[in-house]
């Protein structure tokens, strides 16, 4: 074999390194997560068996599975049974732990009984990404994105969905039963095959059923009426495709680094209620007074922009089109000019449109606008306006927040270019890190917990990139 590079003959001698740390460069990462794990206070943080017991066998430090945890993390191995055979043949884990090897189930149990602490880590290197004053902008981007949960959709029952596949059993049960009285006509060694086969066919049907019943007196007991046999905490959720089981995680993305400054996995299918509680974390997390952030239509609800404003937070959220005029060609409430000196509206054909009387609507406290019927019915734009008598118009008390919510807006016509190069990445980073089946754990907490990492992972990455592995470092120890 000539002309190529060749390798060392496997029964040569060699003279290894006499330390392991000559095996670890210095602008390797996991000296970054050997730093960051050091300098913190687990003790504070609240982290179990920092102090060892007096009797016993010695357990491992806390810093330790922590370490291998989130060099796990920074390099997509997530599986603790993954990280114990890592420990024993990775060369930097081995520098990283001290050659230490803890198996899967204390590895596993690390992260299980230490859940709050390992958030409080995540938001502890947000706090020195602020101290550092990376957040001098104060603007954010905040979105929600449903990752899949250890629950498979036919393990997870709605009213709806629990009584079509009783259906489908009772319509198989039947099917089943009239090819049993086809078979009685066949052979007697035919049919006594067929029915054997067919008779447990229909046996299994009817265990099932059974469990269906089950299921269903469980299902009404729930409030959300609805059930997960595998992840009692995840939930069904709509997508742009079939829909998922699992978790609505939001996160609230810093515009100019892209570190996710604040993040929480809910499940709750819908993001409405999200703005305010997302603002507020990301504001605390950043130590600013005033924070602008930016969402997409779906957070778009009134309670949430009035809730918003009254925490001191600017949004910037585009308001969603629900009108039936517009769906059917007419002219739009945007159409409408809205005088707040007059209090009254300007129809396009230039009439004027006074608030006639109040009402209470879905909770909300609603103005009614219009104009005099005689004044509508000889209009020429009357077919463009509506199919009644008259053009009403309806608006919020509070109505002036979600007028200077869209001048904003209009003043910043890259706000939602802003948004979607902000955070939708992190989101695709992070779901390609996982893999297809995104969370390994169940329950909320847990799957809080493994969230954590993914988003300290990310941002431990993300620090790399801009600082620099030997700044970061200095800055840590700092």
């Amino acid at each position: 074999m000539k002309r190529f590079i060749q390798g060392e003959d496997r029964t040569q001698a060699t003279l290894l390194p006499e330390l392991l740390d000559d095996y670890v460069a210095d602008t390797n990462p996991v000296r970054v997560v050997d730093v960051f794990v050091d300098e913190l206070d687990l003790v504070q943080l609240g982290f179990e068996g920092v102090d060892p017991a007096a009797t016993g066998r010695p357990a491992y430090h806390p810093a330790v599975l922590l370490k291998i945890y989130i060099y796990g993390y920074l390099n997509r191995i997530q599986s603790s049974r993954r990280l114990e055979k890592e420990a024993q043949r990775n060369v930097e884990l081995m520098w990283l732990t001290g050659r230490l090897t803890p198996d899967f189930k204390t590895i596993a149990d690390f992260r299980k009984d230490n859940g709050k602490a390992i958030c409080k880590v995540c938001r502890q290197f947000v706090v020195l990404c602020q101290k550092l004053g990376l957040f001098s902008e104060a603007l954010v981007a905040i979105d929600g994105s449903k990752f899949k949960a250890v629950n498979n959709r036919d393990r997870n029952f709605t009213s709806a969905k629990l009584q079509r596949r009783m259906e489908e059993i009772e319509s198989s049960i039947n099917r089943y039963l009239v090819a049993l009285d086809t078979a009685d006509r066949q052979e007697p060694a035919v049919a006594k095959i067929k029915r054997e086969r067919l008779e447990d066919k229909i046996a299994a049907l009817k265990t099932q059923m059974q469990a269906l019943k089950e299921v269903e007196v469980v299902l009404n007991e729930t409030p959300d009426k609805q059930i997960s046999l595998t992840d009692p905490d995840a939930r069904s959720m709509k997508t742009r495709g079939t829909g998922i089981v699992g978790y609505n995680v939001q996160t609230a993305v810093d515009a100019k680094h892209h570190l996710i400054v604040a993040h929480e996995v809910t499940n709750i299918g819908i993001d409405r209620d999200q703005l305010t509680s997302m603002g507020k974390q990301a504001r605390e997390a950043m130590g600013t007074r005033g924070l602008t952030a930016i969402a997409d239509r779906g957070y778009f609800k009134s309670e949430e922009i009035l809730a918003s404003h009254e925490a001191g937070l600017t949004v910037i959220v585009p308001k969603t089109e629900t009108s039936t005029s517009t769906a059917g060609g007419r002219f739009g409430r945007s159409d409408f000019i809205y005088d707040a000196e007059r209090d009254e509206y300007r129809c396009p054909a230039g009439q004027t449109l006074t608030k006639r009387f109040s009402s209470v609507e879905h909770r909300l406290n609603m103005d009614c606008y219009y104009n005099s019927s005689l004044n509508c019915q000889p209009c020429s734009m009357k077919t463009q306006c509506t199919t009644g008598d008259m053009r009403r118009i309806k608006r919020w008390e509070n109505e002036g927040l979600l007028d200077a919510m869209q001048s904003r807006l209009d003043h910043a016509p890259d706000a939602m270019r802003i948004r979607r190069e902000t955070v939708e990445h992190p989101f695709g980073t992070i779901k390609s890190w996982m893999g297809a089946t995104h969370f390994l754990t169940r329950t909320l907490d847990r799957v809080s917990t493994e969230m954590s990492l993914h988003v300290l992972a990310y941002n431990l990455k993300r620090m790399m990139r801009i600082m620099g592995i030997s700044e970061l470092m200095q800055a840590m120890r700092a």
